[in-house]
């Protein structure tokens, strides 16, 4: 194994409590904090000594393990040994990613890089598979795709549709609150909407997403809040990383690049289920701008 693939199975159990800890009572929370942040510790303890340690009760610990998706506590212990002794092979420590005011350039690109593979391994770690190949399919077969996000999720909106114009798809990328809203009042069954929120809250990109799902299309939205409001319109979840902020980064920066990730695995699955238009369609779309290239070299 690789130590790339070490790092994501080790850092699995971190992304999971990162993703499911908003869904979590206060008490389920320390339990899922104390065996992300010291699994060898955890591991040594029985579920009475967890309970003990993180001031709560048994019940709590196994509904906790439950959640994170172990069938009981005796499973999560064995998983957090695993994990332990995985750290103890030698393991690269991590670089704190807080960037002070005064941090040589060179320390910036350190830490921002270190960031970005987190936020990516996190995001892969946490990706229900099953959701993502169902959005696949139902955006393979779309008559039309409506995309919507504000803000940094707005550029990732236009990323997605414009790959998908690339391999012939109707795609079309709504910032516009009340442009969203007028479209989304034109899907039908057979047509996707895509809702990008970070929060999971923004009142922009759930309306026209509520609109559509009430008019019959598949919905799908990308969020790093799984229990977010914009879910209870959505078909499809598909979870990105909760971003880790400082003051010199903002949330934005770091949701952005999960979110980028789902929108090309996205892409990536709806050109294997189409590569019979999809690939003459990226070849004349290259051939289209080929001469743009030559000119410009």
């Amino acid at each position: 194994m690789t130590q790339n693939v070490k790092e994501i199975f080790g850092n699995s159990l971190a992304a999971k409590v990162r993703t499911l800890a908003p869904s979590m009572t206060r008490s389920m929370q320390r339990v899922a904090e104390a065996v992300a942040k010291d699994p060898a510790g955890c591991a040594a303890l029985t579920v009475t000594g967890l309970a003990e340690l993180t001031g709560t009760s048994e019940a709590t610990v196994v509904r906790t393990a439950r959640i994170l998706g172990y069938p009981g506590y005796r499973d999560l212990r064995l998983a957090l040994a695993g994990l332990a002794a995985q750290q103890a092979s030698g393991r690269a420590p991590a670089i704190t990613t807080d960037i002070a005011v005064d941090d040589p350039i060179a320390d910036v690109v350190t830490k921002l890089a270190y960031d970005e593979q987190q936020t990516l391994a996190d995001t892969a770690a946490g990706l229900d598979t099953v959701q993502l190949a169902a959005a696949v399919s139902a955006l393979s077969g779309a008559r039309r795709t409506d995309v919507y996000g504000v803000g940094a999720s707005g550029l990732v909106a236009q990323d997605l549709t414009q790959k998908l114009l690339r391999i012939g798809l109707m795609a079309h990328a709504h910032s516009d609150p009340h442009l969203a809203v007028t479209n989304a009042v034109q899907l039908r069954a057979g047509d996707v909407a895509i809702a990008i929120t970070h929060s999971g809250s923004t009142g922009d990109v759930i309306e026209p997403l509520r609109v559509a799902f009430e008019h019959g299309a598949t919905t799908v939205a990308i969020t790093g809040r799984p229990d977010g409001p914009v879910t209870q319109y959505a078909d499809h979840v598909l979870t990105t990383s909760t971003a880790r902020e400082s003051e010199l980064r903002p949330a934005a920066m770091s949701s952005r690049t999960s979110q980028l990730l789902v929108v090309d695995c996205l892409f990536v699955g709806v050109a294997q289920q189409t590569y019979d238009t999809a690939g003459p369609a990226l070849s004349a779309s290259y051939e289209a701008l080929a001469h743009r290239h030559r000119h410009h070299r």
